[in-house]
């Protein structure tokens, strides 16, 4: 499949993610990071291991890249997002039913069905499709040209690449809803960087109060402010 066909245009993923995003997401509140969150660059991942922290980098950058109108998922620092909730009560899923039976075959109402915490899930599901990438194209997914990570992810959500070792939990579906909230959330939360994301579609953010400008046909004109009070 061409790039060009796998990924979700900038604008209808904007679209589609950012409300919903917005105000259903549970971030941890053990997760929350300061403003003075290092450059991605610089960043060392509390929970990933180094080839760990390589697929998410590198997962990341090809479900938001940074070739398209707005800023990718690495100028947003979606992976210290992620990093920051897998440590945090999401990660440990410190708030969730966790009891069997599991049913991965299970409607998606009745909701997660893997004995694997989030955390441990994205632990044995990046081990074992890096394995697969090196058995079916000599490298792990961190080392592949971006067309063939492109075509892995495909698979991956469509259920052609079967992960046994995460019990029933979607690797893909975690990965993209992550990469959705590391995205949008506040930057308090380690992503967003510097409101990237909310500069970019126009959102207000933490503001008290824009309801004048509901329903008027023109951007907004005085740009995002984060939780903390930080203007964008």
């Amino acid at each position: 499949m061409s790039e060009e066909n796998f990924k979700l245009s900038r604008r209808r993923f904007l679209q589609a993610g950012a409300v919903g995003t917005m105000l259903s997401a549970g971030y941890s509140a053990s997760a929350i990071a300061q403003s003075d969150t290092p450059h991605l660059s610089d960043y060392q991942p509390e929970y990933f291991t180094a080839a760990e922290w390589d697929f998410i980098v590198a997962a990341t950058d090809r479900l938001i890249p940074a070739d398209g109108e707005g800023p990718g998922a690495l100028d947003a620092h979606v992976p210290i997002f992620i990093d920051r909730q897998l440590v945090g009560s999401f990660g440990q899923a410190a708030d969730w039913y966790m009891e069997g039976p599991h049913d991965p075959n299970a409607p998606a109402a009745l909701g997660y069905q893997s004995p694997l915490t989030p955390a441990e899930a994205y632990r044995a599901g990046i081990a074992e499709l890096n394995t697969w990438c090196k058995e079916n194209h000599g490298a792990v997914f961190a080392e592949l040209e971006k067309e063939t990570k492109d075509a892995v992810l495909t698979s991956l959500e469509k259920g052609d690449i079967e992960l046994a070792d995460t019990k029933g939990a979607n690797l893909f579906d975690l990965l993209l809803q992550n990469t959705k909230e590391g995205y949008f959330a506040d930057p308090m939360y380690g992503g967003n960087h510097e409101m990237a994301a909310w500069n970019h579609i126009g959102f207000p953010g933490a503001r008290a109060s824009f309801r004048e400008w509901v329903g008027i046909e023109k951007p907004y004109p005085l740009g995002p402010v984060d939780i903390s009070g930080k203007r964008g």
